[in-house]
C-alpha cells in the first residue's frame, strides 16, 4: 500500500493546562490525523516532559478510528530504557512505540537490540517505529530533523539526504520526519519524501491551524502523487 498524508501535532507545543481539550480539539475540529506525543525521562534527553498516567488522561478524550486513520497516539520515547516502559504506555492507549535505536540497549542477542524490542512492540498488538538522531545513519523510520530532547529547534536541512534514502528503500514505509517542521520547511521535507509530518508550534501557535494542517497535508501528498 502506498503511503499517504499524515499529520501528527506535537502535543509539545500545546497549552499543557488545557491538554486534554488540545489534544481533541487538534483532531476533531482542526483535522490533524495523529498526536505525536514527545515522552522524555530526563537522562536520553536533559527535558522532562510526561508519563504514562497522563497519556492515559488524554485517551480518554481521544478516540481512534477503526481504520487507524484518526486518533493515533504516536509517542516518541526519548527514555534511556525504552523496553522498560512497553506495558505502561500500551495499558495507557499509545498505538505506535517509537523508540531511539541509540537507547535500544536491551539484549546480548545475535538480533540487534532494536530487532528484538520490536518484537516485543509486535507482541502487544502496537506498532513500532525507530527513530534516530540527526548523527545517526539512514536505515530507520523516524528521522530527526532536530537534537532530541527541546521543542522550537531550527530545521536541518542537512538531515534530507537520510530520508531521501530511506524512501528510495522502502518506497511503501511511512517516513517520519520530527523537528522544525512547518510551512516554511514543508517543501524539503515532502520532497525528499517524508510523508508523516511533525509540526508542533507550527499547528499549535497558528492562528488557524486547520489551515496550516490542511496546506502540510496537500504538500505531502502532491509529492507523494509525483
Amino acid at each position: 500500500m502506498a503511503p499517504k498524508p499524515i499529520i501528527a501535532p506535537s502535543i509539545l507545543a500545546s497549552d499543557f493546562g488545557n491538554l486534554a481539550h488540545e489534544c481533541s480539539r487538534i483532531i476533531k475540529s482542526e483535522g490533524a490525523d495523529w498526536l505525536h506525543i514527545d515522552i522524555m525521562d530526563g537522562h536520553f534527553v536533559p527535558n522532562i516532559t510526561i508519563g504514562a498516567p497522563v497519556v492515559t488522561c488524554i485517551r480518554r478524550s481521544v478516540d481512534r478510528s477503526e481504520d487507524w486513520a484518526k486518533g493515533v497516539f504516536d509517542c516518541h520515547m526519548m527514555v534511556a530504557e525504552p523496553q522498560k516502559w512497553l506495558q505502561d504506555f500500551k495499558d495507557a492507549g499509545c498505538d505506535l512505540y517509537c523508540f531511539h535505536h541509540e537507547a535500544a540497549e536491551i539484549s546480548k542477542d545475535p538480533k540487534t537490540p532494536s530487532a528484538e524490542l520490536i518484537e516485543n512492540i509486535h507482541a502487544l498488538g502496537l506498532k513500532a517505529g525507530v527513530a534516530i538522531k540527526p548523527g545517526t545513519p539512514p536505515d530507520m523510520v523516524l528521522v530527526m530533523t532536530v537534537e532530541p530532547g527541546f521543542g522550537g529547534q531550527k530545521f536541518r536541512p542537512e538531515c534530507m539526504p537520510k530520508v531521501e534514502a530511506l524512501r528510495k528503500r522502502y518506497p511503501e514505509l511511512d517516513i517520519e520526519v520530527d523537528g522544525g517542521l512547518g510551512l516554511g520547511t514543508i517543501d524539503l521535507a515532502a520532497e525528499a519524501g517524508a510523508n508523516v509530518i511533525v509540526a508542533g508550534t507550527a499547528v499549535f501557535g497558528a492562528q488557524s491551524p486547520k489551515e496550516v494542517i490542511a496546506k502540510l497535508r496537500e504538500t505531502v501528498q502532491r509529492n507523494l502523487s509525483k
